[in-house]
């Protein structure tokens, strides 16, 4: 299994989200939505596995294979929350979001040779970006539920309480998954370098991440007017972007930061 033989899985793959969240709106189409969206997500899954096997070490190193997790993640997740919560605009979006990654990644690959270096052949390599991924997935989720309900409350239209509280959920499970990402980056840091934290940029800006998501969450019950909540729930999205990928482009990052890509 090589990177070239991406496009063909993910093109399939897509197709089955589209096609699930499609169905999705249609009178009595819950079933077949959700179980099209769970095949696209096993087939994607499938060709991770297999170029796991390819190459020899997880696919977790360079930005392309980190995109291909959040490309999983994402429309499993919507479609998670459809089957809890019956919201379809959530699958279409979280669809979107993964088709937009799944064709950044065909048109630049980031796939690059076998090898890790030492400190990347650690036990705590996996669950540390999974569990980011999987963080990352749930705020874009969140952030989506916040669009739209800051939307409603700016043209001063009814918010209904289980929209509020599903975004809350996706917010509390998502900010618990990035602590549980830094918790681990901290221990493989003094695993492999000595030291739990350096304030490396890629580090700091993590801190800034998870400190705005725990603002949100405390101003949620403190703040009267939810409409700064909302657009503090979308500007915390935006710093996360930054702890991504976008420290790949600040200059205190080049040439000293250990987590650039």
């Amino acid at each position: 299994m090589i990177w070239e033989s991406f496009a063909y899985f993910a093109v399939v793959a897509s197709l089955f989200w589209v096609a699930g969240s499609l169905l999705s709106y249609s009178e009595k189409g819950d079933r077949p939505a959700i179980a099209l969206s769970i095949a696209g997500s096993g087939i994607f899954l499938a060709y991770i596995i297999c170029l796991w096997i390819a190459l020899g070490r997880p696919p977790m190193r360079t930005m392309g294979e980190t995109r291909l997790w959040y490309s999983f993640f994402l429309p499993l997740i919507g479609t998670i929350i459809f089957i809890a919560y019956r919201y379809k605009w959530i699958m279409s979006f979280t669809t979107l979001l993964s088709v937009v990654f799944v064709c950044v990644n065909i048109f630049k690959p980031e796939i690059h040779s076998q090898n890790l270096m030492p400190a990347l052949q650690s036990p705590w390599f996996v669950p540390h970006v999974i569990v980011y991924m999987i963080a990352y997935a749930l705020m874009a989720a969140a952030a989506i539920f916040a669009g739209y309900l800051w939307y409603l409350d700016s043209n001063d239209r009814p918010i209904n309480k289980k929209d509020s509280d599903a975004c809350y959920a996706l917010v509390s499970i998502g900010f618990a998954f990035l602590t549980m990402g830094i918790v681990m980056g901290a221990l493989w840091a003094k695993e492999a370098w000595g030291d739990y934290w350096t304030w490396d940029p890629k580090e700091t800006w993590a801190a800034v991440t998870w400190m705005a998501y725990l603002l949100y969450l405390h101003a949620r019950k403190h703040v009267k007017d939810q409409q700064y909540c909302y657009a503090l729930l979308i500007f915390a999205f935006i710093l996360l972007q930054m702890c991504w990928w976008g420290i790949n482009y600040l200059p205190s990052a080049q040439g000293m930061s250990i987590h650039t890509y």
